[in-house]
């Protein structure tokens, strides 16, 4: 095997492929997932984006293709796709600082500061 993660399977996805051994679990969730990504409160392109973000947090190779095609074809510009991704950067980074109130608690007790 080449590469772990294959375009081809991404193809997979949308044809069923994981919904054969569960359909009605499949089902459920396509139905879920179109309702998502339906225009609401937040447009389709503002949606496509977000989802973008997050399959960089969550470094989804299937995502990041899926939701970088789905946000050219919403008329984004390479400038929107990286800023978008800059913010998610900067929330994951973020977090993880967050937690250092943690181990700085951790820290203060075990040495009594």
């Amino acid at each position: 095997m080449e590469n772990y993660f294959s375009k081809e399977d991404l193809e997979k996805f949308g044809e069923g492929i994981i919904g054969e051994d569960a359909p009605k679990l499949w089902e459920k969730f396509m139905a879920y997932y179109g309702e998502v990504f339906s225009e609401g409160a937040l447009t389709a392109r503002e949606k496509a984006l977000i989802a973008l973000a997050v399959a960089h947090t969550v470094q989804c190779p299937y995502c990041i293709d899926a939701y970088t095609n789905a946000t050219l074809s919403h008329g984004c510009d390479q400038d929107q796709i990286m800023e978008a991704i800059h913010v998610a950067a900067a929330i994951k980074a973020g977090a993880t600082l967050a937690f250092g109130v943690q181990s700085k608690n951790i820290s203060d007790k075990l040495t009594m500061k």
